[in-house]
């Protein structure tokens, strides 16, 4: 996610010159706030005016709050990168913030309004989300990622098919499995991209030593592995077939983080977070089939890959592009680090607490981390997202000349 070189002047505001800007922040904020309202809300301290269970709230608002805000600032940063062409900016940034906004209101007050109106207001950002990158990756012939674009429409089908279940049903079980194993797949293929290609260029220059192997056929056959155990995890969670393919995934994952040589970039905390915050997948895997067979709780798997996998993924990569494209060193602050650190200890307290260890104490720690990390992470960041471009260039975005 270097930033091209093409650039072009744009006189709007900062904070719509670029779609990073926004949804990081709204995403780390929305991270932070939510888990703080959860905890009361779940032990009937607080109550929250939507059509959710607590619990239902909680995933939905992590996944299709937080995880998609993250998910299209990516995105709409990548993009333009793959592409050649001009980053979505200025009014049309700001229906995809008004969106992802009404969204998130629309969902706490769906007990008010109903749940089939929230829903709507709900889908409307991924829809658009999906429209817009569909066009600049057409518009650029860059067919190879098409690909994720077909995973924000499951993304999409999987919060429709929530609002459907929960309402439905009661209980939104399959949708939720759904979302998670498609983020989890996201996660993966960007992933398996970025981090070997960080790394490769970070120690190359370095002298002799392991470097990263590159995205190739091994990692296809894992993605397509992972995406046949998901679906079996997704319709028959407590099977043992399924419990079979998610522990070869474990393996499978464990072996391709091993291949990118993420030992040799413990003098990086801004790189070496991304190999930690991976390392959580193929531990959400074992754990997972863990559970298939019974042998230990759902919920430690699942915080594995949300809190783990997905929460530092996301807070690596949210500061890594934030820092780069602003024209600022690509340098891990105190501040950064110790946000991270809350982070995987957040995950850590969160799984032990899965796990049955002092389930109400540890409960507690892991929301206290985690809303520590992702609001440090929004004060931290807020000068350099709301802030003009460091730099000979500043106030110009990359784009085509």
């Amino acid at each position: 996610m270097a930033p091209i070189p093409r650039m072009r002047a744009y006189e709007g505001p900062a904070f719509l010159s670029y779609g990073f800007r926004p949804l990081f922040l709204l995403a780390a904020l929305q991270a932070g706030l939510t888990i703080l309202v959860w905890l009361p809300f779940v032990a009937g301290r607080l109550a929250v005016p939507t059509a959710f269970h607590p619990v239902d709230w909680h995933v939905h608002e992590m996944l299709f709050g937080y995880q998609a805000a993250a998910i299209g600032g990516f995105l709409l940063t990548a993009i333009p990168n793959w592409t050649g062409r001009l980053p979505v900016q200025g009014t049309p940034l700001l229906v995809l913030v008004v969106a992802w906004f009404a969204g998130r209101i629309a969902v706490v007050g769906s007990a008010w309004i109903g749940w089939q109106l929230a829903m709507a207001i709900d889908a409307s950002f991924l829809i658009l989300l999906a429209a817009a990158a569909t066009r600049e990756i057409v518009a650029g012939r860059n067919w190879r990622n098409l690909k994720v674009v077909g995973l924000v429409c499951l993304l999409l089908a999987a919060n429709i098919a929530f609002h459907l279940e929960a309402a439905l049903l009661g209980g939104a079980d399959y949708a939720r499995r759904f979302a998670v194993a498609t983020v989890l797949l996201l996660v993966s293929l960007v992933a398996g991209r970025v981090v070997p290609s960080f790394t490769r260029n970070w120690l190359a220059p370095r002298g002799e030593g392991r470097l990263p192997a590159p995205f190739g056929g091994y990692d296809k056959a894992v993605l397509a592995a992972s995406a046949l155990a998901l679906c079996l995890w997704i319709v028959i969670p407590d099977s043992a077939a399924s419990g079979a393919f998610l522990l070869t995934c474990a393996l499978l994952h464990a072996v391709r983080l091993g291949r990118w040589a993420g030992e040799r970039t413990w003098r990086n905390p801004l790189l070496g977070i991304l190999h930690v915050g991976y390392l959580f997948v193929p531990v959400g895997f074992l754990l997972t089939a863990a559970a298939s067979f019974g042998l230990a709780a759902p919920g430690a798997g699942l915080h594995a890959w949300t809190a783990g996998a997905f929460g530092i993924m996301t807070l690596a990569v949210m500061s890594r592009a934030s820092l780069g494209h602003t024209g600022r060193p690509l340098v891990a602050t105190a501040a950064t680090q110790a946000c991270y650190a809350l982070a995987v200890i957040g995950t850590v307290a969160r799984i032990c607490s899965a796990l049955g260890h002092a389930p109400g104490v540890l409960l507690h720690v892991a929301g206290l981390c985690w809303s520590l990390a992702f609001l440090g992470f929004a004060l931290a960041y807020w000068p350099v997202l709301t802030g003009a471009r460091l730099g000979p260039k500043a106030g110009a975005v990359p784009g085509r000349a």
